[in-house]
């Protein structure tokens, strides 16, 4: 199972950007993303934006993994 998460656009660098969620930053590859701008929200995984999100698509996915998260540490 693969799970992407969003995260903030807020560097570019060419190919590469630099993402940032919760405090934290990573850098990425852009190369897969048409036209990105600084405060996309995109989904990440394995070191790539793999598509753009709206805001509010990515706020509903971070709010069902940190639930999914609290329910795994209640075992």
């Amino acid at each position: 199972m693969c799970i992407g998460i969003p995260m903030r656009l807020v560097r570019i660098e060419g190919d590469s950007g630099v993402v940032e969620s919760g405090g934290l930053e990573v850098r990425i590859s852009l190369a897969l993303l048409a036209d990105p701008a600084v405060g996309d929200h995109v989904l990440v995984h394995a070191g790539f934006a793999l598509e753009k999100l709206d805001e509010k698509e990515a706020e509903e996915t971070l709010a069902l993994l940190r639930q999914i998260v609290r329910l795994g540490g209640e075992q």
